[in-house]
């Protein structure tokens, strides 16, 4: 009796491509492939990741033909302590902003702050926003003007945004190694306080304003790409 030919398993959406796992292995390659305790394709495990983080869905509901989900965790962990993302994030940031003729680091950006829904994992990290009347955490963000992320920080939902600005502010050089001078906010960074605290960093605030006449969600310029 012949045998079936097996087929390959078709890729999954979050899978990378050859010419992305070029770019990224070398970020992850904490020890040689040829190490002997590597049970599983460091792409594979990655894929994994990038699955995991793309449908939102517990460790342990991996598909069966990804790896181990316990593998996969302890492998992302080795990760984060390594700073493996943080390092990607900014060479690629780097390469995108000189491929769009744009110094590869940036005199300007923009912050901003989200708010998102709670979930029972956020335990004492949730707070209530009255401004848009949700409970969970918010995201401060700053992005360069081609809304490349920066620097993040995340607090309770009910924390201001101009109270981060410091603290923003000081991430922000350190990436970028003091090249900001200019940062893009709207009315709630309004006031002498997150100014102050900017310009301990050398960066000066712009408030761009919504006009009086207009009502709910506007682009705004500048600031739309945060």
């Amino acid at each position: 009796m012949a045998s079936k030919t097996v087929k390959p398993k078709p890729p999954y959406p979050t899978d990378v491509s050859d010419e992305e796992w070029q770019f990224c292995r070398p970020y992850l390659e904490l020890m040689t492939q040829e190490a002997p305790q590597r049970e599983h394709s460091l792409r594979d495990v990655f894929n994994a990741v990038r699955y995991v983080v793309r449908a939102g869905c517990p460790w342990r509901m991996l598909p069966h033909d990804l790896p181990p989900w316990a593998i996969v965790y302890q492998q992302w962990q080795r990760w984060i302590k390594a700073g493996c993302s943080e390092a990607m994030a900014h060479d690629l940031r780097m390469l995108l902003r000189m491929l769009s003729d744009k110094n590869a680091q940036p005199s300007a950006v923009i912050l901003d702050g989200r708010t998102m829904q709670s979930t029972p994992e956020s335990g004492a990290r949730a707070g209530y926003d009255g401004y848009k009347r949700k409970k969970g955490s918010k995201v401060h963000i700053a992005v360069d003007t081609l809304g490349h992320l920066l620097a993040l920080k995340i607090t309770a939902a009910n924390e201001q945004e101009r109270a981060q600005v410091g603290e923003l502010a000081q991430k922000l050089q350190e990436v970028t190694g003091e090249k900001v001078e200019l940062a893009y906010v709207d009315q709630g960074y309004t006031g002498e306080q997150p100014a102050e605290a900017a310009q301990t960093e050398g960066i000066r605030l712009e408030v761009v304003k919504l006009q009086e006449a207009k009502k709910g969600f506007v682009l705004l310029p500048r600031r739309w790409v945060v």
